[in-house]
């Protein structure tokens, strides 16, 4: 333990010894329920460019892999219905509990997409199923982000919001680094007539012990979420907007810069360096995944900074990286060189570190506790559907209708803008998630 993690764990005020016991086990409980969600959500980018000709058969490779991308992006559709359903049982009746049903329903969409039979063998029914299934994923995903960062904000003391918070930006880029490893051993482990044929459904099976894993964690450690009051009248949506527009809207700033940028960077760059690039598929899944591992560990103590500045100074400090580094990274991807590729690509990425501590760990201050989970999966899915969902397919537009592959650097530019004014915002405005506030 660190030395003032001990002063505050020795504080009279703050309980004695086991102070930090529950934000530690609330941590825990986000992180690996933000892992698994992430793993499933993003698979189906990593494995796009097998499952687009499986169930989007066209003429044209590009026409095939654009629409997968659409598919991906339309899960988004169904986050905002799940955030409000969760979010409302949250607020009214119990979170912990939501936590626990929205792992499990993850879960189930996913490994049952790694079943699906494909277009040559059931025709259109197969695309259908799939868009059922990613449907599925967004709902279920539409409260994970607002829930677990909820759990952890409630269970932190001020002085350690962010380190804790970091867990679940922590844990969600682990997810997304596990699916790119995972990607990349089946296809180094299977000749690409196997990975096309069968080999690209193992990802998605592997979600089903993840899952379990998960489960049985969540289930032991949500319990322990702070009760929700039942004293007051009944919180509505109509109620939520009305007493939480101005926070939303802020919210939904920042999320809309914290997932366009690790959206480009999490799921569009590994399809830009295969696609558009012609690198090897294999070398892609690695390079991303030591990325997005390096991203993921960087995140923690990005979080423990994060307690010693201001939340929104940190966030800026993200989004101005975005600006000055996206373009010449991008540059410097179309050389030719995969290594040099990597370490352009490591280079974007240390500031979405930045920028994805301070979503997570500020997005739940901003909301009284009244409306918190509800309100905060209003503004962070509204954000989502404007840049994270639509990131992978407008990239790819992008490039083919300028043929500059230079074009999705643009794109990540004006989301940092987008950040950059909601936490200009956020900072000069109330925060009650924060006693001290």
């Amino acid at each position: 333990m660190t030395q003032d993690a001990t002063s505050a764990a020795e504080a009279p005020d703050n309980g004695g010894a086991t102070a930090l016991r529950r934000p530690r086990r609330a941590a825990v409980a986000g992180g690996v329920g933000c892992l698994v969600e992430g793993y499933d959500f993003s698979a189906y980018g990593y494995l796009s460019v097998f499952l687009a000709p499986l169930f989007f058969p066209s003429d044209s490779e590009v026409g095939s892999l654009l629409l997968a991308l659409v598919v991906f992006g339309t899960a988004y559709l169904a986050r905002p219905l799940g955030g409000i359903a969760f979010g409302l049982v949250g607020d009214r009746v119990d979170r912990g509990k939501v936590l626990v049903a929205t792992i499990l329903l993850m879960g189930l969409a996913t490994t049952l997409i790694g079943v699906l039979p494909t277009h040559d063998t059931i025709g259109v029914t197969a695309t259908v199923l799939l868009i059922v299934l990613r449907l599925a994923q967004g709902f279920s995903v539409g409260a994970e982000v607002a829930g677990a960062t909820t759990f952890v904000s409630e269970a932190a003391p001020d002085r350690y919001k962010s380190r804790f918070g970091a867990f679940n930006s922590a844990g969600a880029t682990f997810g997304f680094g596990l699916a790119a490893a995972v990607s990349g051993l089946c296809s180094l482990l299977t000749t690409p007539e196997q990975m096309a044929e069968w080999g690209w459904r193992i990802p998605f099976l592997i979600s089903l012990p993840l899952t379990v894993l998960c489960f049985l964690i969540r289930r032991r450690i949500t319990g322990e979420a702070e009760p929700v009051e039942h004293g007051g009248p009944r919180i509505s949506l109509l109620d939520v907007v009305r007493r939480g527009w101005r926070p939303i809207l802020k919210g939904a700033g920042l999320a809309a810069a914290v997932n366009g940028t690790a959206y480009f960077g999490l799921t569009y760059v590994s399809i830009h360096l295969i696609q558009q690039l012609a690198y090897p598929k294999t070398g892609v899944y690695w390079v991303t995944t030591l990325v997005v591992l390096l991203t993921g560990a960087l995140m923690l103590p990005v979080g423990r900074l994060g307690d010693c500045v201001d939340l929104p100074r940190l966030g800026m400090i993200g989004a101005a990286g975005f600006l000055a580094v996206t373009w010449f990274g991008m540059w410097v991807m179309d050389q030719g060189n995969l290594l040099l590729a990597g370490a352009a690509f490591m280079l974007i990425m240390v500031n979405n570190a930045f920028l994805q501590v301070t979503g997570y760990a500020l997005s739940p201050e901003i909301f009284p506790k009244e409306i918190r989970f509800t309100g905060m999966s209003l503004g962070w899915n509204i954000g989502v559907i404007i840049a994270g969902g639509t990131a992978p397919a407008l990239c790819l537009w992008l490039v083919e209708t300028t043929g500059n592959t230079t074009a999705p650097s643009f794109f990540v530019m004006a989301t940092a803008v987008v950040g950059l004014v909601a936490l200009v915002a956020i900072a000069r405005g109330p925060r009650p998630g924060r006693v001290g506030s």
